[in-house]
């Protein structure tokens, strides 16, 4: 056989480190026969000698493919191709010419409807979406360091292993001062569950707190994942309408008053998907209705952290002396819906049944991301970039309404929102906005087109053109893209 060393290559340019180069080749000479069982491999001086590369280099390669089990040492004697490879071939299990996947069940199954949801986001240059945070802005350097610094602590079998299901004792921690701090909240760590986002919370909270038939009263607009959860338990779901003020308690109240309410679905600081605030006098009586009738208040809180006017108000949680709200928020609002860590806060025996729960969907989350998340906090970083976000989506809404006004203001209607990430927008009632989405897209512009949000009071030509995601720049060509389909 000719020599080992012109059997390889070596690519400099390659990212991949030489010694796995290296190793990847030997491995596809020993699989291919080319190097056969008890082949003795040049020294790791000659090997090196020949392709021109360290000894060092050589060493490491050759250290990957006995701890891998494709070479073995002999002491004296050099090393060896092993007799005994650590891949072995399958043998199928019956043979057939043809096989393909199955794409129908061979057992019943039937599908349920309520599953069924529009995709938050299509692929598209410019996008007027949901309302979601600028990725771009997201502080990712700090977030790597913070994550690799997890990654290679002390201690793998802690850092790596299995961990609590309620999440990382740590982020745990740094939220409930976090969250005491800027919500008026009084929570412990033992009050706070860690969860994957806002979905995996009402998820939970369906599972564990609902009984089929049992009712959950919805904001007539609402936000479909929790419907559909709702609807998932079995239970039954009951809007009540939403004026400019928030969700109207009275209409609450007559629902209380005539039958058994187990849970109220909620949106309070920027009403999902209208935007409102919920005033401070309803935020009270509903807290007493919840107290009287011992209904569950499930408050959303998903973009608390981007007010421009005024002080915000602080959250039911925040006034519930009877430990009768489940609090919850994430951080893909605030960072980026890439990174999946919210919360759920409330007493702590909810809490802990909820982390049991948790066990058996999802065991845990990345507690390496959690714990980065919660260095993050405790440095200061994530403070930091909302302040400096909530200056930047302050000067894009103004922007973007005022060039929407200008250029569109005789088709659509809207009033400028105090805060969150989205403009809720009436359009003419001439204008499909199911047609104005299809054509927008031709045009590379994302535009939601209103059925996710529609309303069994009122039949309206709404929908939510998010600002925050888009630079000035790019918000000036989705305006434009719109007044040229108009």
């Amino acid at each position: 056989m000719q020599p080992l060393a012109t059997l390889l290559q070596i690519y400099r340019q390659d990212p991949q480190p030489i010694y796995l180069q290296l190793a990847a080749q030997l491995i596809d000479l020993i699989r291919k026969g080319i190097l056969r069982p008890d082949y003795r491999l040049p020294s790791t001086r000659a090997l090196a000698s020949g392709l021109t590369i360290h000894r060092k280099t050589v060493i490491q390669a050759y250290d990957e493919l006995i701890a891998q089990g494709w070479l073995q040492t002999q002491v004296g004697s050099g090393t060896f191709v092993s007799q005994h490879l650590p891949e072995l071939s399958p043998r199928p299990l019956f043979s057939a010419d043809v096989f393909n996947p199955a794409k129908q069940a061979g057992f019943p199954f039937h599908p349920t409807p309520h599953l069924d949801r529009q995709p938050l986001k299509a692929q598209a240059r410019y996008h007027l979406d949901d309302g979601f945070p600028d990725a771009r802005l997201a502080p990712v350097q700090e977030l790597s360091r913070a994550y690799r610094s997890q990654l290679l602590a002390s201690n793998p079998y802690i850092r790596l292993g299995y961990n609590d299901p309620s999440g990382s004792r740590w982020l745990r921690e740094e939220l409930a001062i976090y969250l005491n701090a800027t919500r008026g909240l009084r929570a412990e760590p033992e009050n706070i569950l860690i969860v994957r986002g806002t979905m995996m919370g009402v998820y939970l909270a369906s599972t564990a707190l609902l009984q089929p038939g049992d009712e959950v009263a919805v904001e007539e607009y609402t936000w479909s994942g929790a419907r559909m959860n709702f609807l998932q338990a079995g239970a039954r779901v009951t809007p009540v309408p939403v004026d400019a003020y928030g969700i109207d308690v009275d209409a609450l109240e007559q629902i209380c008053q005539q039958r058994p309410l187990r849970m109220l679905y909620l949106t309070s600081h920027h009403q999902y998907p209208t935007t409102v605030p919920l005033r401070a006098d309803r935020r009270m009586r509903l807290l007493a209705l919840a107290q009287a009738y011992k209904f569950i208040v499930f408050e959303d809180d998903y973009d608390y952290d981007f007010h421009y006017e005024s002080k915000p108000l602080f959250p039911l949680a925040s006034a519930d002396l009877g430990g009768m709200v489940l609090y919850s928020g994430s951080f893909t609002k605030t960072i980026s819906p890439a990174f999946r860590v919210g919360y759920l806060v409330g007493p702590e025996n909810v809490i802990q049944h909820l982390a049991k729960l948790r066990r058996i969907v999802d065991r845990q989350g990345d507690t390496l991301l959690e714990n980065a998340m919660a260095e993050l906090l405790h440095m200061g970083v994530i403070q930091r970039h909302i302040r400096k976000s909530l200056r930047m989506y302050r000067h894009r809404r103004d922007l973007f309404c005022d060039y929407l006004q200008t250029e569109l203001g005789h088709v659509v209607d809207f009033q400028k929102p105090e805060g969150g990430m989205s403009v809720w927008t009436t359009f003419d009632s001439g204008i499909n906005l199911v047609r104005l989405a299809e054509k927008a897209l031709q045009k590379d512009l994302y535009l939601s087109n209103g059925t996710a949000h529609e309303s069994v009071f009122r039949k309206e030509n709404v929908a939510r053109l998010g600002f925050a995601s888009s630079t000035e720049e790019e918000l000036v060509c989705c305006v434009k893209i719109l007044k040229s389909l108009l």
